[in-house]
């Protein structure tokens, strides 16, 4: 056999195993992928079924009495109280979040002052910190604060979130020097530099942050937990773990609930998906 046709048939088998390990990938993949969506398809059906068929010794793939009725009890009055706790902490906490940590990253990216990097390694240590190892010390603050069971020590504990700032500083950083030089030559202040330049310029670091602020608040059961004590102020989270201490449980309801509560994370994550993957691209850039 001659060397080129030797070279071709090499060719051409390391084609074939190439072919061959995309398809064991792909369906590798696609296993995975519906043993993370499993969970959330049993949810949805359940959110559907009756009592009675939810509890059948035989499990139903599909709703055999397909009802609305567990939306309706799920989101009663006291639901829609809950929900509307969530969207209003979690929309004051990912607005408050996204305008100190940009603020803070265009400090730590573009200014220069004694103990600048120092700042920064103190916010990637405080990254490594679990987050519950702090609640005791949070909670004694909001305490002497006197905003225990108030949307205030929901929100505000967190609002200086590391991980957005060194996101925000990580996106800012890209921005080329000669920009802010120039508008400063021609008489912008650092509020114009702020509104007009970094913010415009790192709108999908601010999207990317939006998301993981939001799922993060919406998400946060444990803080709620300890903070909140009143029914009133209960969170839709929080709301729906309280209804699992009935002596009459309700899955079907819980599961209603879930559903809804599992919406908002899903929607922001589809239509802010390719923001959300650079965010987690850039959070991997060293500065």
């Amino acid at each position: 056999m001659s060397a080129g046709g030797l070279m071709h048939g090499r060719q051409r088998a390391a084609g074939s195993s190439s072919t061959v390990l995309r398809a064991v990938g792909m369906v590798l993949t696609f296993v995975i992928a519906l043993l993370f969506l499993f969970p959330f398809y049993w949810m949805l059906i359940g959110a559907f079924k009756t009592r009675m068929d939810l509890m059948a010794f035989i499990p139903q793939w599909f709703p055999g009495h397909p009802t609305l009725g567990n939306f309706r009890n799920a989101f009663s009055a006291t639901g829609v109280r809950w929900l509307a706790n969530s969207v209003l902490t979690s929309v004051s906490y990912t607005l408050l979040t996204i305008l100190i940590s940009t603020m803070a990253g265009y400090s730590l990216a573009k200014k220069r002052y004694p103990g600048r990097q120092l700042i920064f390694w103190f916010f990637i240590i405080v990254m490594a910190v679990p987050k519950n190892s702090m609640l005791v010390p949070l909670f004694l603050l909001v305490k002497d604060l006197k905003i225990v069971d108030r949307y205030a020590g929901l929100i505000l504990p967190f609002i200086a979130w590391p991980f957005g700032i060194f996101l925000m500083r990580q996106f800012v950083q890209t921005l080329p020097d000669e920009l802010f030089e120039a508008a400063k030559i021609d008489g912008a202040n650092e509020l114009y530099l702020f509104t007009r330049i970094v913010t415009p310029l790192v709108v999908p670091g601010i999207i990317s942050l939006s998301v993981f602020a939001f799922r993060d608040s919406w998400n946060d059961y444990f803080w709620q937990l300890i903070v909140l004590s009143s029914t009133a102020m209960k969170t839709l989270p929080l709301g729906l773990a309280g209804m699992m201490d009935d002596t009459n449980v309700e899955y079907s309801i819980i599961m209603a609930g879930s559903v809804i509560a599992s919406l908002p994370i899903i929607v922001l994550f589809l239509i802010f998906q390719k923001s959300f993957t650079a965010g987690i691209a850039m959070s991997a850039v060293k500065g």
